[in-house]
């Protein structure tokens, strides 16, 4: 093999390397909240005012924000996600938990059944759910155009290896494929600290066994 074709078959690996990667998110608290939930916060019929639309296309991070309330605490101006969903759901840290007193366990976004319930105020309006406050699980939103080059299918369970100044393998990382998805990584504040995370970090898959 000459020289040149030696570093055009490096540059190949690199580039297939590259395209196999994607780009990591630190999801804050937040809430997504039903429509009657929305009425009883801030008013019937009320709509909520995007401030800012994510990488999920149609998602976005409104103008509104609440106070979630436990039996230990409080935390204040948490983001309202639109739009609205069927089911209210709030989704916070594990260090957020302990602040609230509440216990929330690790769940998939949606998956609520058996969850404890939250206080959800603005200002003297408040709701009281019956569930739906959840650690949300650390998972790849992969559009399903990417799934074949990433290796991966819906519901699938990988490592994911984080390419950041404080580099490390997440374990446990459920795979969600879907044609309205955007492929990005999302991680809570508790973990995006552990990896030193930044705008624009990038990770890639790891095959568990």
């Amino acid at each position: 093999m000459s020289f040149d074709q030696l570093v055009e078959e490096v540059a190949e690996k690199i580039k297939s390397s590259m395209q196999q990667t994607f780009e990591i998110e630190a999801s804050g608290r937040h809430v997504h909240l039903s429509r009657e939930d929305i009425d009883v916060l801030f008013g019937k019929g009320h709509e909520l005012n995007p401030a800012k639309f994510l990488s999920q296309p149609g998602q976005f991070a409104s103008r509104e924000r609440v106070t979630l309330v436990g039996s230990k605490g409080a935390l204040h101006n948490v983001i309202v996600l639109g739009p609205a969903r069927s089911h209210t759901q709030a989704e916070i840290s594990y260090t957020d938990s302990n602040i609230l007193g509440v216990k929330a366990p690790l769940r998939i976004s949606g998956d609520i059944k058996g969850t404890p319930g939250i206080m959800i105020m603005n200002g003297s309006k408040h709701v009281l759910t019956d569930k739906g406050l959840i650690v949300a699980k650390r998972h790849v939103h992969v559009n399903d155009k990417d799934a074949d080059k990433l290796g991966v299918k819906d519901k699938e369970i990988v490592q994911v290896e984080v390419m950041s100044e404080r580099p490390l393998i997440f374990d446990d990382v459920a795979i969600r494929v879907s044609p309205q998805f955007e492929t990005f990584m999302h991680i809570d504040y508790d973990e995006a600290n552990a990896c030193g995370l930044k705008k624009g970090t990038k990770g890639r898959i790891i095959k568990k066994g």
